[in-house]
């Protein structure tokens, strides 16, 4: 298995990699990251439900969202954010659990991820 790549690239580099991928701004928000509004890595798929440190389980989000999401569902969290007005990158959310079932599919293993993102991308496609 090789050592190198986007799925073994150090944190620092798969924020960059996230950033590059998704965009300059927060996937929850909308908030365009800047020196007061920095950028941190947001697991899809909470570490706390199996969720791996891939780069595709990981998109941009500010501190803010990542710290009130919490283990909230991906769809869970999406409404909450079009409640509150922001502008949440619904698009970009879906891309990335899709690149994680397909990540899951080909590497193998991450059983309770797999299941959780089957019933995340269920609700979203409703």
């Amino acid at each position: 298995m090789p050592t190198t790549g986007p799925r073994r690239a150090p944190r620092a580099e798969r924020l960059r990699l996230a950033v590059e991928r998704d965009g300059a701004r927060c996937v929850w928000c909308g908030r365009a990251f800047g020196p007061l509004v920095p950028p941190t890595r947001e697991h899809l798929v909470p570490r706390s439900k199996g969720g791996p440190s891939w780069l595709e389980n990981e998109v941009p989000a500010c501190r803010r969202c990542n710290a009130e999401r919490g283990h909230r569902g991906v769809v869970e969290w999406l409404e909450e954010c079009a409640r509150r007005g922001w502008d949440p990158d619904a698009d970009a959310v879906a891309r990335s659990l899709d690149a994680v079932a397909a990540a899951i599919a080909e590497r193998g293993g991450q059983r309770r991820a797999r299941s959780y993102v089957a019933a995340q991308l269920r609700r979203l496609r409703r």
